[in-house]
């Protein structure tokens, strides 16, 4: 091998451009703090840097769903407690108007009062999350779901979607519930069935209480089509029960459904049970119809039937039964709302759950980033240090030799 002085230099110049490389980058790491700069400084690393800073993208993005998600459902959950508490009060006045004692005008004043409710009730059913977003408008863009005309008749311009967040791969919340289900769209009567009594009756009877009491003898009777019945009385509370064609009513053992009612008593067939009070009249009916999925009312509907009641000046036993029937509807709309009240708290159970878990999953990736990205300070500051003597030291021995010859060599 062939030795020459502009050898010798360029083996030294090399060293110390190594070295100067190598504390450039001890330099860069202890400057940023990070192991890893570019790719190439540790290709596996950088992959692994990538795949971490996305997931810990996404999970920030699902936490931020999950924050908005729990705020607008916690305000629905409120704003179903306030209506919740309307509708109680609603009943309440109903259930006081039925009093004997009333006058006109303590009516009219249960009237307004009820007037004052369904107002509120529309302001509340338009309530808006954060965002100005209607809480009860399905996916529909509309701030003012539901609108109520000078009658104080209200319509719902929302739609019948519900609405999600995504707070996971594959995983959804619902962030809000359809106004028509919870408002518009509420079965007739207790839910199975509507009882009321005839307009033309004459007598002080007045349909109070009903349910179905034996699930498998109602399903039988409405297995081939609805129910829609009569009962119709005769002197001294005798009845008779006929169907829409004016056919008797047949029990189990084949026989006309009949009876005699005494006042405060209760009719049962078919698995319904239908509690009454007061006489009838010879001639005074009651109808049994089962159509309640078709046969639905709004909520305001039924507020507004109120009113007119208490307004109409009718005697105590048709404003009882009127009441009782909306009572019964109410009492539909009450359920509805505290079954969405328990879904609502479920689902924000749910995101806390969630939102807790990627808490914790965000610590661990943060730890495995760092492990991956952030460089050892102390051996990075121990490294420059040495690499810096090194240097220095390269460059001496060249200052050292840079004026000497191959000459300089063979002569000593």
């Amino acid at each position: 091998m062939r030795i020459s002085t502009s050898w010798m230099y360029q083996q030294s110049v090399d060293t110390m451009l190594n070295q100067q490389n190598a504390l450039d980058e001890t330099e860069n790491e202890v400057s940023t703090g990070n192991a890893i700069n570019v790719a190439s400084d540790n290709p596996v690393g950088a992959a692994q840097i990538v795949g971490l800073n996305n997931i810990l993208a996404e999970n920030t993005q699902y936490t931020s769903n999950i924050t908005s998600a729990n705020t607008r459902l916690s305000t629905e959950s409120s704003t179903l407690s306030s209506i919740n508490n309307l509708l109680s009060s609603v009943n309440d006045v109903a259930l006081s108007a039925m009093s004997s004692t009333n006058n006109s005008t303590d009516l009219s004043n249960m009237a307004t009062e009820l007037e004052q409710y369904r107002n509120q009730l529309v302001q509340l059913a338009n309530t808006t999350d954060a965002n100005g977003q209607a809480l009860f408008a399905g996916t529909s863009t509309t701030t003012t779901p539901f609108v109520a005309n000078s009658a104080g008749a209200v319509t719902y311009t929302g739609n019948g979607q519900q609405s999600y967040t995504a707070i996971g791969q594959g995983l959804q919340v619902a962030n809000g519930d359809p106004g028509d289900a919870l408002f518009m769209d509420i079965p007739a009567g207790n839910g199975s069935f509507v009882a009321s009594a005839g307009s033309s009756n004459t007598g002080t009877l007045v349909v109070g209480a009903n349910s179905v009491t034996d699930t498998s003898a109602f399903d039988a009777a409405t297995a081939a089509g609805p129910i829609n019945d009569t009962i119709t009385f005769g002197a001294n509370g005798t009845y008779t029960v006929t169907d829409a064609a004016g056919n008797p009513v047949m029990d189990s053992s084949g026989n006309p459904i009949t009876g005699t009612y005494t006042d405060g008593g209760s009719i049962s067939f078919d698995g319904m049970s239908v509690t009454m009070s007061g006489t009838p009249a010879a001639g005074d009916t009651v109808n049994i119809q089962s159509d309640t999925a078709s046969n639905t009312q709004d909520v305001f509907t039924t507020l507004n039937n109120m009113i007119s009641a208490l307004q109409s000046g009718d005697n105590n036993t048709q404003l009882s039964n009127t009441l009782n029937q909306q009572l019964q509807s109410l009492q539909q709309a009450m359920n509805g709302v505290q079954s969405t009240e328990v879904s609502v708290g479920t689902r924000i159970d749910t995101l806390q759950q969630q939102q807790s878990d990627y808490s914790n999953l965000s610590v661990t990736y943060q730890s495995a980033l760092s492990d991956v990205q952030n460089v050892d300070m102390a051996t990075a500051i121990s490294n420059l240090s040495l690499q810096s003597t090194a240097l220095q030291a390269s460059q001496q021995v060249f200052s050292k030799i840079q004026g000497t010859s191959l000459f300089d060599y063979l002569q000593s």
